[in-house]
């Protein structure tokens, strides 16, 4: 256990290595309201002080990691206060602050959604994101007028499109609606279709493709290409949730049949996420040479990635640990960035391969030591493995 923990230590440094990460707002706090409620985003707040050593590690680490940049820079507006400065001391009344850091969830109208202390990982700061936009609700307004009877096609298309918005179930509404409609023609059933399509196991779906030429000449076909992408996705979501096959097989042949250039990389993603969540070792490891190939790409970041996954999922499984160790391997030979060689020596360890997790090691002190700026906490780090090994 302990091996994997450091892992994980380890892999926090590769993420650092051209991640685009948390891109934070430039404006005050009141200009963040003001974008909140021209976007729909509530707000992710950092309270922080310069001092606070979790603080910078979350700002080193967690919030320069590619998956939670491209997270929280599609779901939210992003602010960094300083709690000891000018902004921070004026909202000390309205938000309280007893720990650095406080991450506060807030909504367009100014009220917390949610409030975390303490700083996070990766894993736990995209746990609280996607808790976060579960209290927001979107929907109630239309859903008031919904129930007492309204069904005119404006207030339902904005219902769907509220609900879709909030991670609410939105199908049940959509066919409801259509089940009145003899003309799919229209400029606005065409546009009700494209908002209305996100599972491609639905009915919708099927008018999106059967339309999809007079829906992408009004809408853009851009909008519908992203549309099928979302389907398709939220299809293996549901494949994943409920360990259905034939889902996960309908949402890769719908991909291949609508979007065939992204159909390869889709497929390779869904069987090792599907293999990942069933704890199906054997499946699994057949399905990581496709990832390395059409996901990771033979990137060293990619591939590091993968050897990480590998090794959280099924560190007591041998063959999965081989491959873990294979792609460790080659991501620390062609990135040559100790980062790399971090994650291949905690991995050779976990294997057993303590001669080699020293080499391995000992190649990353090399190549931190050689940077233009030498990271004392990377090479205390380093050292610290290097000794525990030996002891």
């Amino acid at each position: 256990m302990k091996a994997i923990f450091s892992l994980f230590i380890a892999f926090a440094f590769t993420l650092q290595l051209g991640a685009q990460g948390i891109e934070f707002f430039h404006g005050s706090f009141n200009e963040a309201l003001e974008e909140s409620k021209k976007t729909g985003k509530p707000i992710f707040m950092d309270a922080y002080a310069k001092w606070c050593g979790p603080c910078k590690r979350m700002a080193a680490t967690t919030f320069m990691d590619g998956s939670v940049g491209e997270y929280f820079n599609k779901n939210f507006i992003n602010l960094k206060i300083d709690w000891e400065e000018s902004e921070g001391i004026s909202l000390r009344g309205k938000y309280a602050v007893s720990a650095f850091p406080t991450l506060f969830f807030i909504g367009s109208d100014g009220a917390v959604i949610q409030k975390v202390v303490g700083g996070q990982d990766v894993a736990g700061l995209l746990r609280q994101g996607e808790m976060a936009l579960g209290k927001v609700d979107y929907s109630k307004e239309y859903a008031s007028l919904y129930e007492k009877g309204d069904r005119s096609p404006e207030l339902v298309y904005n219902y769907v499109k509220t609900l879709n918005k909030s991670g609410k179930p939105s199908l049940a509404i959509s066919n409801e609606y259509l089940r009145t409609q003899t003309d799919f023609t229209t400029e606005f059933n065409k546009r009700f279709i494209l908002e209305a399509a996100v599972a491609a196991d639905s009915r919708v779906f099927d008018l999106l493709i059967e339309h999809q030429t007079a829906i992408g000449m009004q809408e853009g076909l851009d909008a519908v290409r992203s549309r099928i992408e979302l389907a398709c996705a939220n299809t293996l979501k549901k494949a994943i949730e409920f360990q259905t096959p034939e889902l996960l097989d309908e949402a890769k042949a719908k991909m291949k049949a609508h979007l065939p250039e992204k159909s390869e990389e889709f497929a390779a993603k869904a069987d090792f996420d599907y293999h990942r969540a069933a704890k199906d070792a054997a499946k699994f490891g057949k399905s990581c040479d496709a990832y390395a190939k059409k996901v990771a790409k033979g990137d060293p970041k990619g591939l590091a990635k993968l050897a990480t996954d590998i090794a959280s999922a099924f560190s007591k499984d041998e063959k999965c640990m081989k491959l873990a160790e294979k792609y460790a391997k080659e991501a620390a030979e062609k990135g040559k960035n100790y980062q790399f060689y971090m994650t291949y020596a905690e991995i050779l360890k976990a294997n057993g391969k303590k001669k080699q997790a020293i080499e391995a090691a000992n190649k990353s002190l090399e190549l931190v030591k050689s940077g233009e700026t030498i990271d004392s906490g990377a090479v205390r780090t380093v050292e610290q493995f290097i000794k525990q090994i030996e002891s």
